[in-house]
């Protein structure tokens, strides 16, 4: 049986290839190091928590909240509409711009 830690990498890899799908790139990037150069326009995700169902005193299941950050010079990027479009399960949590560069944060139970 496989463990926890493999299921939760699993889906995150199964996320990856989503998230390539929906920037139409490989520039998505899961905690990168900042010594990475990114490539823009990218998506850049983390994970935020853990939120877990309980039952007969003990965990049930589990869902992976992740902090996706949609990166890129266009203000009315086409990939934030898509993300939001994508995910029942996604919630807008903000905007920003730093460096001429706009960032348009999620929060994403997956």
């Amino acid at each position: 049986m496989p463990s926890v830690s493999d299921y939760y990498e699993t889906r995150r890899l199964e996320l990856q290839t989503e998230l390539e799908t929906i920037l139409g790139s490989r520039n998505v990037y899961f905690q990168p190091p900042e010594s990475i150069k990114i490539s823009y326009p990218a998506i850049i995700y983390e994970r935020y928590d853990i939120k877990n169902i309980h039952a007969n005193n003990s965990v049930y299941a589990g869902t992976c909240v992740y902090r996706v950050t949609v990166v890129d010079s266009d203000p009315t990027s086409e990939i934030v509409s898509k993300l939001s479009r994508q995910y029942p399960t996604i919630k807008y949590n903000r905007h920003f711009v730093t460096e001429k560069l706009n960032h348009d944060v999620f929060l994403l139970y997956y």
